[in-house]
Formats: C-alpha cells, structure tokens, sequence
C-alpha cells in the first residue's frame, strides 16, 4: 500500500521545521502512517568524517554525503570533478587549467593561485591519503561509492592544509561476492564515455576488484584568427585511468592494497579575448562558444601523467584497533595555452573577430617530477564503556619540480623564458581525541593536534624574456617552517529520538606558503601561516517517521593572516600576501523528503558572507576596467571586499520518480544548481564580477532486471537551457575570460552483473 498523500512540498517542510525546533515528535502523524502499510524510507547514511563508520546524524560535523543516483547523474557527460560545483552547500569548484588542477572553495575560503606549488586551505582525501598537490585532485572520479564533504576546520584528525574543509572520495572496494558493472554512453562533440569493474574472491580470504576509465571528446572549437585558421583546434581530450584493489579479510587482520594510475592528452581551457563587454559583465554580442581567435592555437597541448598506491593495514585487538596507513603518489603535467586568448590585430585592418590584444602571452607549466609519500600509524580504542579515544602519528614528505615556460608567439612559438623551481616539503605530526558519553543523551568529543611543516624552495631563472634585471639569470633560495597546536571540541545532544543538537569548536591553520614565478620579475613571495577558529552549531533531524530530513547548521569564523594570491594585474604574475584578519558567518541547510513511493527530493542551501578587514591591504589593479574599490597611488584598497570565488548562495534541488513498467522500472531524475554572483579577483571590478548561474540537469530511462544481470539505458542533458557564463578571467592582458560548459546531451547504456 501506498504512504499517506500529502498536499504540498511547502506543507512538508513547514511542518518538519516546526517539529525540529520546537524539539517534539510528530508522533500524530507517525501513527495514522502506521496503521497503513510500510513506507519508503531514507536510508542511513554512514559516513567516516571522524575516520570510524558513523551514522552521519549523529556526528558532530557539518558533513553532506553524495551517493547513488545523485552522483551518478551529475558525473554524466564525462565531466571531470568539477561536476561537484554548487551540488552541495557551500562547496564550489573552478579551475583555470581545464581538466586537471581544480582548485575548492568550502565556507568562502579557498586559493585562486594558478601556480603548481600552490596550497589550498581545503584538503582533499581519496582512499584514506591525502592528495596534496593541485594536479594529484583532478584524477578522474569512477567507481566511487560516496562522496563526504566535511565543512569547517578538520585539523585535529586530517591535518595539513584543512582550515576550510575537506572533501573525501571512497571508492568501491572489493569484495568476496562476484560483482561488477560496465557502462558506455555517447553525447555532444562526439564524446564516448566508458567505465566498468568487476571484481570477486580469489580465495576465501582473499578478493580483488579492477575498475578502469576511458573518456574521448573531439576537438570541436574552431580558430578564426586571421593567418592561423584550423578547424576543430582546441575542446577535446583523451582520458584514461585505471584502479586495482586487493583485500585479505583474516580473523583478526585485514590488508588492502590500491594501484591507481591515470592518463591525459588533451587541449587546455578555452581562453577567450575580449570576451567581456567593457563597462559590464555581460559576453560580447554574438558570443559563440564554439569560436576562439587565438594566434597559438595549433601549440595548445595538456597532457597529465599520475599514479599511486597505498597500504592499509588494520588490527583488531582485544580492545582496540591499530591502523596503518602508507601512500605514495606521483604526478607529471605539460600544459601549454595562448593565455592571452587573442592576437595582435595592428598589421590587420579588416579583422572583425573581438578587440585587440596588447601584447601576445603564450606560455606553459610543467611537473617533470613529483613524489608524495605519507604515512599514519593510528590506535582506536572500542571500549563497551564511557570513554573511547584514538591517538595517532603522521608523516608527509614531498618533494616537486616545476618548470614555467614563455614562448615568443611572433616567433612560431620559440621558447625565450624558463624558470625552474624546487619545493621539497617535510611535515609530521601527533594527534589525539577521546570521546565521552557524559549520559545516554550527550556526548562531547575533544582533539588535539601538534604539526610541524618545513619547507625547502629554490627558483633558478636560465634566461628571461624582458630586458635588463627582470630577464636575466637569477637563482633565489628561501625556506620556511612552522608549527601549529590545532583542537577541535564538539557535543552533540540527543533531543529526542528524530533530533540531534550539536555545536562545534574548532582551530586549524595553513603553514607557510612561497611563490617563485619569476619569469616576469624577481621577487618570491611568501604568505606567513594562517589560522582560523570556527564557531558552530546545529541540528540534525530524522522526521516524519523516517520520511524526511533536515538538517541545519549555522556558523562563524575569524582567520588570522589569510593567504591570498594576487593573481595578474600587469603580468602572467602571482604574488602572495597576508590579510590582517578575514571573518566569515552564514547558514547551511541539507534536506531529502520522501513525497511518495514513487518520488524523492532533496533541497539544500547555503548562505557565506565573507570580509576583507585590513586597512593596509592593496593590489595593482589593470586601469582600463571600471573598478569598484577606492583607488590610492593606483592601488586597489581592498579592505570590506568578500573573497574570490566565494558566492554567497549555493542551492541545489533534486527530484528523483521512479514508476514500475512492465517487467521494470521507469525513472527520471531532475537537478537544478544555483550559485549567486562572484568576484574572479581579490579586487571588485564590473567586469570581473560572474553573474549568478543557474544549471539544469535531466537523467530519464529504464531498468530492468534479468537473471544475474540489471540493464539501464537513459537518455540525459546537462546544462539543459544552455546557460554561457563567464566563470573566470585574465586580467593582465585584455577582458580574458573563460566560459563554462555548454549544454550537453546523451544516452548512456549499464549493465551491473553479480
């Protein structure tokens, strides 16, 4: 039988929130569902946020999980990891490179720093290691099993670089039930996306699981620029990327073995000259997406090599467990683009592509060589009584090569500027946090963090492309060092049954950053550590009988000596600085709804109100935009502005129906993103101000079952109305933008085998 009918979405949540806060159980309800049949109900959602399975309603953490249909829908059309942009509040995503180097953003706080030494204040953790350089977090996301975003400061148990947040991947593992899955889908462009696993017992304690990946898209953006036309220069890719697991399960011990490795050759983000009207932020007139005058087009090139493999060794003793943990990873980029996104129109009096472009940049990054190991060494302890703890060691060591190139556009591309930079890093720290049950209602947590972090940093400039004291050799060394006592104090409250109150206490930092990019100068800079301490609090409630849920967090922080990045201003440039003080506060709500047996929602949203407060803190800022920020001396004072890439509304709707037809099931799954307008820069400018974008999603098709296998086939559109934004600049040059995806369109065919 069918769950009670109810009226309106609206009618739903209001009587949820009601209930919530004023702490009672809507026992009414509940009992009139129970005298008819079994309901549909939310399923418990586990998640590690505090590196133990828990039930996420019960942790004291602002976390949001993304799972199942969710994650596949908005994984579709081959997207890379950007696909989690807006999905899940306060979390957003960019990059300026394209498919690799994608750089976070939790709560406002993140690094716009396009450099391939750059730190960013939210972590991302996939299988249990740590992904610390930029290019290690692009790796492709493939049979994953569930995303958690952790918001606010996670330095107690996760340590290096997590003032903001973390994002944490767990992928399939293996298991002794023979299983797996293969999917192909065909979209837009010529795009084809296929991915499967298949995995099983070897023996009765041994078992393993493969996964692997491959994506292809065509070029498909054409190159008018006069003297360089090539049709289907830039836009396309190949990416290739594989996983292997082995778990032995014994009685006492389990061992389980990853070897990931990835392949990318393809073009790098579009950059577009002029592609913003001067006086507004608004896309020139006839804008196509499709179309770019680039005079280095033919050169443009990415390509991404990347592996790794980790160790997790897990005891269980009589009254506690001890953990180990050993990973390695590895990475090597080219990138190669026409920065500028233009040409140099003088010699050409009857162009009529977009504007002209004062001076030609074409330049590359590179990573010859990077290697990351690390290693946790952790004891939890699993006592029946009142008081549980786990204590912990830690050890990152990186060392990372980069290479900057400048070419001389004029000149077909001959290099004329090479920088070498080398960053070893050393960074080890303890770690502990008990638990409490003070009664069978509440609960505190206490954690406490001791970190060291060194760092060992060269650039040695061979040769450079401007006259005098900026292009001439020059090598400079700086090292710096710091350490940190982070601690987090949490409680959580069992109000009733459906209902948790928590609140949250927590201190983090980000150690000491250094930024060489000397091709256009002669300066490294380095931004001093930077600390936060978060206030939280929050509920999280189990309503309408296991038919809703919603939960809500409040928040408020304060960072000390904030690393910012500015980026450009007179050259392809970054430049680190401190801001005195950066405060931060707004509110976060994540809600899923059982309507009917046939029809789920979900309904999430986010509020971040960040600001500047430094008197003194100011950037050179290009005269030929119409600039918001008072200016002095031709600098742009910053003090009162809210941080790049930090929007302050994230919403995100869901709708998923599901209907039987004939031997199977008919289903539909509907999203819509929104995030509000943002700054490119630490300055605000109208030109550089993105609009809101607002992005619509549809998956739709069957599924049927049929012996040991399960068959889906879907059709699906992302972006669905098509709506072209810019969604990032360059500012050293002319109005510079980059644009995001247009609207693609799909069908996909899955078969799970078990």
């Amino acid at each position: 039988m069918k769950a009670m009918k109810r009226s309106t979405l609206a009618t739903l949540i209001n009587a949820t929130l009601f209930s919530a806060v004023a702490g009672t159980s809507i026992s009414a309800v509940a009992a009139e569902q129970e005298t008819t049949a079994k309901k549909n109900q939310l399923e418990v959602i586990q998640v590690t946020a505090r590196k133990r399975v828990e039930n996420a309603q019960e942790v004291p953490v602002a976390v949001s999980a993304l799972q199942g249909d969710s994650l596949d829908a908005y994984s579709s059309a081959g997207m890379d990891i950007r696909f989690m942009n807006a999905k899940i509040p306060s979390l957003s995503i960019e990059s300026s490179f394209g498919r690799s180097f994608p750089r976070f953003y939790v709560r406002g706080l993140g690094n716009t720093d396009f450099d391939l030494n750059a730190s960013q204040p939210v972590s991302l953790v996939v299988d249990e290691i740590v992904q610390e350089n930029a290019i290690l977090k692009g790796f492709p996301v493939f049979d994953v099993a569930r995303v958690e975003v952790l918001r606010g400061p996670q330095g107690t148990l996760f340590g290096r670089n997590t003032p903001a947040g973390l994002v944490k991947f767990d992928t399939v593992k293996p298991s002794q039930e023979f299983e797996g899955y293969g999917s192909v889908s065909y979209g837009s462009h010529g795009a084809v996306d296929f991915e499967g696993a298949v995995g099983g017992s070897l023996t009765d304690r041994l078992s393993t699981r493969v996964s692997v990946l491959w994506q292809d898209k065509d070029d498909y953006i054409d190159n008018r620029a006069p003297g360089f036309e090539q049709k289907d220069a830039l836009g396309g890719y190949t990416e290739q990327a594989a996983r292997i697991q082995f778990l032995y399960e014994g009685d006492d011990f389990t061992g389980l073995f990853n070897y990931h490795v990835r392949d990318l050759d393809g073009s790098p983000i579009a950059f577009r000259a002029n592609t913003i009207k001067p006086g507004t932020n608004d896309l020139v007139d006839g804008f196509e997406n499709d179309v770019v005058y680039h005079d280095a087009a033919s050169r443009a090139t990415q390509q991404v090599e990347s592996q790794g493999a980790s160790l997790k060794l897990e005891w269980d003793l009589a009254n506690h467990t001890v953990t180990s943990i050993s990973g390695w990873e590895s990475a090597e980029i080219y990138s190669r683009a026409d920065i500028d996104g233009g040409l140099d129109t003088s010699n050409l009096p009857n162009y009529t592509g977009p504007g002209s472009t004062p001076f030609s940049s074409e330049s590359a990054d590179g990573i010859p060589d990077q290697d990351q190991y690390t290693q946790e060494l952790r004891l939890s302890s699993n006592f029946a009584g009142d008081v549980n703890y786990q204590v912990g060691v830690f050890y990152f060591d990186e060392a990372l090569t980069i290479e900057n190139f400048s070419y001389d556009t004029a000149n077909n591309g001959v290099l004329n500027g090479f920088v070498s930079q080398q960053q070893d890093t050393k960074a080890w720290a303890v770690f502990g946090s008990v638990d409490y049950t003070i009664t069978d209602d509440l609960k505190v947590t206490a954690g406490l963090r001791y970190s060291d972090d060194e760092k060992e940093f060269s650039a040695n400039r061979t040769f450079g492309p401007l006259p005098g004291e900026a292009g001439a050799p020059l090598f400079i060394e700086r090292d710096v060092s710091d350490d940190h006592v982070s601690w987090d104090l949490s409680a959580n409250y069992k109000i009733n049954d459906d209902v948790n109150w928590y609140g949250r206490i927590a201190n983090s930092f980000r150690a000491p950053s250094l930024q060489g990019r000397i091709l256009f100068g002669s300066e490294v800079t380095v931004a001093d550590s930077e600390t936060v301490t978060s206030f939280e609090t929050g509920i999280k409630s189990d309503v309408l009988d296991g038919q809703g849920r919603v939960n809500a967090t409040v928040f408020y922080y304060t960072m000390d000596d904030q690393q910012l990045t500015a980026v450009g201003g007179g050259a392809n440039f970054n430049r680190l600085l401190n801001a005195d003080k950066t405060t931060g506060y707004g509110f976060e709500l994540d809600s899923e709804w059982v309507l009917s047996d046939e029809l789920n929602a979900t309904f999430n949203l986010s509020y971040n109100k960040t600001e500047l407060k430094d008197d003194t803190l100011s950037i050179a800022a290009p005269s030929r935009l119409e600039l918001l920020d008072p200016i002095i001396n031709g600098q742009a004072m910053l003090n009162g502005n809210s941080l790049p890439h930090a929007p302050e509304w994230i919403s995100n709707i869901t709708l998923r129906y599901t209907k039987e037809l004939a031997e199977g099931d008919f289903f539909a799954y509907a999203d819509v993103s929104y995030r509000s307008e943002i700054d490119f820069f630490l300055y605000e400018s109208v030109e550089f101000e993105g609009k809101p974008l607002t992005e619509v999603g549809l998956r739709a098709g069957y599924a049927w079952a049929q012996g040991d296998y399960e068959y889906e086939v879907s059709a699906f559109v992302r972006n669905m109305f098509d709506e072209q934004q810019a969604i990032g600049g360059v500012d050293f040059n002319n109005n510079t933008a980059m644009v995001n995806e247009e609207r693609y369109i799909g069908a996909e065919f899955k078969v799970n085998f078990f």
